[in-house]
């Protein structure tokens, strides 16, 4: 039987040859990870072997479930409302949400720290597989404020809906980014819904790389989320994730 080691040079080794490259494997393990992480960032969305799957599963499944968050251990901060800091490809819920790009194809930059980055990487080659058909079957790119649902595979949530967030520039947030951000929020619900999603985890929608302040996205966010509790009735249950003290503090002053 592989270990986990073994698993990551077989990995390795076929991307490897997939792209005509000759390099030594690593011996460590979390060095391997890495080199792992890195060629399947950059791998396109095309069809792998089965036998490559296979072998990607057992290893992501194994080394997934090595520290995961149940939902049912978090408490509501108000009737519905959660917040979690963690990694939110570690939480078992039914969907966790992505902020994807417009190509809807996860971040092609190698080992990069966005959570498209991560949650591609821990779900493994065939969340691009089935988000590169999503959008060949639209025939455009995704655009900012809607949302598509995927199965997470090897991730231990059921489904990620991926949305795409606006772009800021600045401190200063136009009225209309505002207004995009909470359609992304919008739109993931009534997806969730149209779905029979009973609950939900948000990351920080455009906090990163997307350049929108903090404070103002969270507020949006909340204000979003409770907006469409209230006036649509759903019972849905949605977390907040955070990853810093600085982010829970945020969401807490705007909560509790």
């Amino acid at each position: 039987m592989m270990t986990q080691t073994d698993r990551l040079h077989f990995l390795i080794s076929y991307m490897q040859q997939e792209k005509n490259i000759e390099q030594s494997v690593p011996d460590s393990f979390n060095e391997r990870f890495e080199v792992f992480r890195g060629l399947a960032n950059e791998r396109p969305a095309v069809k792998i072997s089965r036998e490559f799957l296979d072998v990607q599963d057992a290893f992501l499944s194994e080394y997934n479930a090595g520290n995961v968050t149940e939902f049912e251990s978090l408490k509501p901060v108000k009737k519905q409302l959660y917040i979690w800091q963690g990694d939110i490809t570690a939480l078992r819920i039914e969907a966790i949400v992505n902020a994807a790009n417009t190509e809807m194809l996860g971040c092609l930059i190698p080992n990069h720290n966005c959570i498209d980055n991560i949650i591609h990487t821990k779900a493994g080659a065939e969340l691009r597989l089935e988000c590169a058909e999503l959008i060949k079957k639209q025939g455009r790119k995704e655009a900012v404020g809607r949302a598509k649902i995927t199965s997470a595979y090897n991730l231990p949530a059921d489904y990620v809906i991926h949305t795409v967030g606006p772009v800021v520039q600045g401190e200063r947030v136009s009225q209309m980014k505002q207004d995009l951000l909470a359609k992304c929020y919008k739109s993931c619900l009534e997806l969730a819904g149209q779905n029979e999603i009973k609950a939900i985890v948000f990351c920080s929608i455009s906090t990163g790389v997307f350049g929108y302040p903090k404070e103002k996205a969270a507020e949006t966010a909340v204000n979003t989320v409770q907006e469409y509790l209230e006036e649509t009735g759903s019972e849905i249950r949605v977390v907040f994730n955070v990853f810093s003290k600085e982010d829970l503090k945020i969401y807490e002053d705007l909560l509790t």
